[in-house]
């Protein structure tokens, strides 16, 4: 497994090592021992999510206050523009942001460590996400982060109105947001 660290501390692309032949391919989509040793950080994953998103779907920016998440996410359908916010008020990254196109064609992961914002754009007709959390979905403690604050500046390659929630519609902007201290 490939680890590349981002300009967001602890947010990690992870790429595997892929095996193919006339048979197709084959490769770890998860390895507790590789991911340790690559990224320095040992998980415990409770919850795998599953999402389908129809092309120009704009889901996020998501996190939770009190039991924060870690997300593994990948993509093994379509194509997504994904995006991490980093809301870490210690962070030397506190305020910034990333994106970056996870597909199931570079079957690449993102490490979203607990702390950041996390949301995706669908750029393909439909794109199936699959993502473990180090912690179960809390709606009590669920915040949304405005996708399109301007403070954040965030570049979504976007085809016209993206397909929102009500909630994602209604989402905070980054001066008013809930922040880790």
């Amino acid at each position: 497994m490939k680890c590349t660290p981002t300009a967001i501390a602890g947010v990690l692309l992870l790429e595997p090592q892929v095996f193919t032949d006339e048979r197709g391919f084959f490769f770890e989509s998860y390895n507790a021992r590789r991911f340790r040793e690559a990224s320095g950080f040992e998980p415990v994953f409770v919850q795998d999510n599953h999402s389908r998103s129809h092309r120009n779907v704009l889901r996020g920016l998501h996190y939770q206050v009190e039991v924060p998440q870690g997300k593994l996410v990948r993509v093994v359908q379509g194509t997504v523009f994904d995006v991490v916010v980093d809301l870490r008020a210690g962070s030397p990254s506190f305020g910034r942001w990333i994106g970056t196109e996870l597909s199931a064609d570079n079957r690449r992961q993102l490490w979203v460590p607990p702390g950041c914002a996390h949301g995706f754009l669908t750029l393909s007709e439909e794109a199936d996400c699959l993502y473990k959390t180090t912690e179960y979905w809390s709606p009590a403690h669920e915040r949304t982060l405005l996708w399109n604050d301007a403070r954040l500046a965030i570049e979504w390659p976007l085809m016209g109105e993206p397909i929102l929630s009500a909630k994602d519609r209604e989402g905070r902007p980054f001066g008013a947001a809930e922040v880790f201290r």
